[in-house]
């Protein structure tokens, strides 16, 4: 199957609004209510009984501590899919919650409160899976989310299929991520010279829409900090002269404070890549940055947006949508080291040094769920994606077979897939045993 970057673009670069996990939740829910209305005669929310959903270790882990959007501080899975039952719209997509108010949060907080909204673990599944049941005195519906945020592999009504998907339950990934983690990588940065008006616009405003956010986790839109704090920490660093003042630590500081922001809960979308709203920021901000500070046209600081996203893409193509490791540190950073590259005026085979030289240094970060502290991983990814493109624009880098680090690019995104897949089985179970330990899972 031929892609065009249009395609690609539609497919893993979309706006999201909260955390892509329990909005994914919100979504499923959301979607077997809507086929529910289609059977019950002006159903209501008093109407619905319960909201039951089952999800892989993965989604279950991702949605346990972090802020939902319009809440008002309510974290988790549960609240999402009450969330999504009571007000979703399932025609936003991964926006599906951007209609929430303050009434809307408290009804759902009674809801998981008493115990009529529920998320629980299926440890067969793996990867990502959601299965969400919405259910009346008379009717039940069913709808199944599986290896993309917004794929909709199944729907029924009382038992009987509406629709099922044609996507490979095997699978770990979409179509098109598929497509791209088996294109040879140069021709997939081909797709950018395809570029036109409407993609370039659609880049640009995941520059806007991130940098918003980090505007707003700055406490430069509503006068308060967000989150941690940890952008406006760097910023109040930089200003005292304890640390540099140099495009590094400004490229630290808006990544830090756009995911802390997120992460926390704020009620603004960013532009996602490869699913996930914390790869956008940083698969975005340091390019656009970096290109600004030269004082490059749009244009080709588009066309650098669209060679992060690819390389991202590339690399989450291979590891799966959701993984043991930070996607943040280990893909987005790497698609950002090309992309910055890409930017200044660099060649592929210096956009694989710099990404090679990203993974060597970040292999093995691991992922212990979304909440505020993923600035953190989001900030050092985004340093290490600028520093390890300074070095690849003068010959430096890892270029030899270290460590995980194979003799290409492909090999060294393979091996992290091994050690990924073979080595950290079990991290996702563990993280969720530590969570549950001390009470971590979900807060109203």
């Amino acid at each position: 199957m031929a892609l065009s970057l249009k395609e690609f673009l539609r497919s893993e670069v979309r706006p999201a609004y909260g955390c892509t996990e329990p909005v994914a939740v919100a979504l499923a829910v959301s979607r077997a209510r809507e086929e529910l209305e289609l059977h019950c005669t002006q159903l209501s929310q008093d109407d619905i009984r319960s909201v039951i959903v089952d999800v892989s270790d993965s989604i279950y882990k991702n949605g346990a501590g972090v802020g939902i959007p319009g809440t008002g501080g309510a974290r988790g899975n549960a609240i999402a899919a009450a969330l999504g039952a009571i007000v979703g719209n399932s025609h936003y997509g991964l926006q599906v919650l951007q209609d929430v108010r303050p009434d809307h949060a408290r009804m759902a907080r009674e809801w998981v409160m008493d115990g009529r909204s529920k998320v629980t673990r299926n440890p067969h599944e793996t990867g990502l899976y959601i299965r969400s049941t919405v259910s009346t005195d008379a009717h039940h519906a069913h709808c199944v989310i599986r290896n993309e945020h917004t794929n909709i592999a199944e729907l029924a009504v009382d038992g009987s299929i509406i629709t099922s998907g044609a996507c490979d339950q095997r699978a770990s990934n979409s179509p098109v991520l598929d497509i791209v983690g088996q294109m040879v990588y140069p021709d997939l940065l081909g797709l950018a010279d395809g570029m036109d008006d409407e993609d370039q616009k659609h880049l640009l405003e995941g520059v806007r829409l991130c940098r918003r956010m980090a505007e707003y986790g700055l406490g430069r839109l509503d006068g308060s900090d967000q989150g941690m704090g940890i952008g406006s920490g760097i910023a109040d660093l930089v200003k005292a002269k304890a640390v540099g003042s140099d495009l590094s630590y400004a490229i630290r500081m808006f990544c830090c404070a756009a995911s802390d922001a997120r992460m926390a809960g704020a009620p603004l979308p960013v532009m996602s890549s490869a699913g996930s709203g914390n790869h956008g920021i940083t698969a975005i901000l340091p390019v656009a940055m970096v290109g600004e500070s030269l004082g490059k046209s749009e244009c080709e600081i588009a066309r650098s947006l669209a060679v992060s996203h690819l390389s991202t893409s590339f690399i989450k193509g291979r590891l799966g949508r959701l993984s043991p490791v930070c996607g943040c540190v280990v893909a987005a950073a790497s698609g950002a080291a090309a992309g910055i590259v890409r930017v200044m005026g660099g060649d592929i085979a210096t956009m694989i040094l710099a990404m090679q030289t990203v993974l060597a240094g970040t292999a093995g970060m691991v992922c212990d769920g979304g909440k505020e502290t993923c600035s953190l991983k989001v900030g050092i990814g985004a340093t290490e994606a600028y520093i390890a493109a300074l070095l690849a624009m003068q010959g430096r880098g890892v270029n030899t077979a270290l460590g995980v680090v194979g003799s290409s690019f492909e090999e060294t995104i393979d091996n992290i897939a091994c050690l990924n897949n073979q080595g950290m089985k079990d991290v996702d179970k563990v993280i969720i045993d530590v969570l549950e330990a001390r009470g971590g899972i979900g807060s109203l």
